[in-house]
This record gives C-alpha cells, structure tokens and sequence, in this order.
C-alpha cells in the first residue's frame, strides 16, 4: 500500500468511528470502495466520498485528483481537504447544518495503479485524460503531448482506436453521472500539477479554442474570485489557450451534462519547484511534486482558499450567476 492510499483509509476508519457515535455525521458522510483493479496480482481500491445531502439536485462540488499517478500532489490536496472538513463537522454544528442542502463529492484517486507504480498513465500504458472520444478541433497534428494511438510505450497514449474507455476513466465517468448531473447547478475541481511556472486554473475546452459555451458563467466566476481574493495566485483561463488535447474527459463530460456542470481543472505549475531545486530533477516525483518539505506544506495549504471559495459558489449560486 501506498502513503496516499493508507491516508484514505484511515480517513475512512476515522469517518465509521465518528459515525458510530455522532448521528448528525452518520447521515452526512458516505464512503464506498467503486471499484478494484486487478494488477500483477495486487488490488487496487477506487475509493468514492460523498458528503452532505441525500438530494442530487442540490448544488455539488465535485473533488477529484490522481488522474495521472505521477502527480501526487493532486490526490494529496484533496484528502488534505477532505481531512480538514471531516475534523470541522465533528464540533462546528453551523457546517453541518449547512451541508444539509449541500453536496461534495470526491475520488482522491483516479488512477492507483499508476500512482503506485510511479506511472502517468494506468497499468494498461494509457492516459486517462486522454482517453474519451473526443478529437481536438484544432493545433498541431503530430504533436504527442495532444494525445497519440501509437503505443503505450510513449506517454500520453490514448488508446487503441474503437477500443472500450479505460476501466479507471469509465469509473470517473459512472461516479459524475450518478453523483453530479441531476444537480442543477455543480462544479468540479480536477487536481494536476506539472505544466508552467504559475498556477492555472482552466475552464473547458481542451479539444478547442472556440469560445467556451458557459463563458458567461466563467467569467463571472473569475470576477468573483478577484473581488473576494484580490491577491489570488492562479491564472484562469480556457484550457485550449495554452494547448489543445484529444480524449479530455472533461470535455465528454460537460458536452453529456444535462444541467449546468462546469468542470475545471487545477494545473499547479511544478516548475517552480524545479526552478527553485533543480536538484529535483533527478527524482522521478520531482517534476511533478513539491519535494522540499516547507513547499510542500505551502501547496497543502494554498489551494484550501479555492475549494472553500468554489464550496460558497455552489451555495449561494443565485447570488452571482449570469442569466
């Protein structure tokens, strides 16, 4: 078993013990095992937490990280969250009470197989986030980044043409559908790290640059952000501004969604802590993962500020939203 693996379960004991003994958390917090892959002879658990609400239409936040194993910190600030609001529902009766008409939802880990192993992809060599049957309408052709069939020997892999959607990524797929579309308003913060020297924040597309359909809605969003946190750290913008990728799973996603689903993705820009440690580069998490422990504790702490500012959104939605 792995660190972030043995964190989520001990995140789930401590959850059946409060439940046992607090009946307001009992019937606030749910946690199932979705799935488990079967590799070289191990398990892998695909663990799922839902928070909050029975009523699928309420708003929902959804929390998902480790699409890609190598980017641990992903699936670190997420049970990092999810940690520090379990312990805040044991004595702050106000968020409990909150959370009544409230959702979050969350898989910490996508892709165990790959963060055990130390791989970006899952153990069948392909990108997850690669991977649904969408093309990208515009960019580069022959650029491999974007997303290839060639072989899973190369990264960003996506598959064999007309093959079925990786078990892990179905799994995603299942969970948002079930959890997230009969709510009439949610988002979703997907957890990566390994892309430039700041912090993005992106909105869909990935497959193009055209103009995103809920712009109106991002953009409100953003400026709401700005106001509240004027000092924030991010760069927002449409994903397809600094490139364009086949097989995003968000993109299948939103274009599915029968309400309003935005889903974002945090790309936390590891190349600061490259720049900052080249000695990094000569460890195989150090591209992707803050290693020096003071930077780890700043990244652990720093993104808190948006999945509460996201979890605000989603409650007082008619406070902001374009119409």
């Amino acid at each position: 078993m792995f660190r972030e693996l043995e964190k989520i379960e001990k995140l789930r004991n401590t959850i059946s013990e409060i439940s046992n003994t607090d009946e307001t958390i009992r019937g606030l917090i749910h946690t199932s095992v979705l799935e488990t892959i079967h590799y070289k002879g191990e398990l892998y658990p695909i663990y799922s937490f839902v928070i909050g609400s029975s009523d699928k239409t309420a708003p929902t936040l959804g929390l998902f990280g480790g699409v890609h194993g190598l980017e641990r910190v992903g699936s670190q600030v997420v049970i990092g969250y999810l940690k520090s609001l379990v312990a805040q529902m044991r004595w702050d009766r106000a968020l409990c009470e909150s959370l009544k008409h409230y959702r979050i939802v969350s898989i910490p880990i996508i892709n165990p197989v790959g963060m055990k192993h130390l791989k970006r992809s899952n153990g069948n060599g392909v990108d997850l986030m690669r991977n649904a049957p969408v093309e990208a309408e515009l960019g580069p052709k022959y650029k491999l980044y974007r997303g290839h069939r060639i072989s899973p020997k190369l990264p960003w892999y996506r598959g064999a043409i007309n093959s079925p959607m990786q078990t892990e990524a179905q799994i995603l797929i299942n969970f948002v559908k079930e959890e997230m579309y009969s709510s009439q308003f949610s988002l979703c913060i997907d957890f990566h790290s390994g892309f430039g020297l700041r912090d993005r924040l992106w909105f869909p597309y990935a497959k193009s640059v055209e103009v995103f359909q809920k712009k109106k809605e991002v953009d409100s969003i953003a400026d709401l952000f700005k106001k509240t946190h004027p000092h924030h750290i991010y760069k927002i913008e449409q994903q397809s501004d600094s490139y364009t990728t086949h097989g995003d799973l968000w993109d299948y996603m939103f274009d599915q969604a029968p309400n309003l689903f935005i889903p974002w993705t945090l790309e936390m820009g590891s190349w600061i802590w490259l720049k900052k440690n080249p000695m990094q580069l000569f460890n195989k998490l150090g591209f992707f993962n803050p290693i020096v422990g003071h930077r780890y504790q700043r990244t652990m702490r720093r993104h808190h500020v948006l999945i509460d500012f996201f979890s605000r959104l989603i409650q007082n939605v008619d406070a902001w939203r374009v119409k």
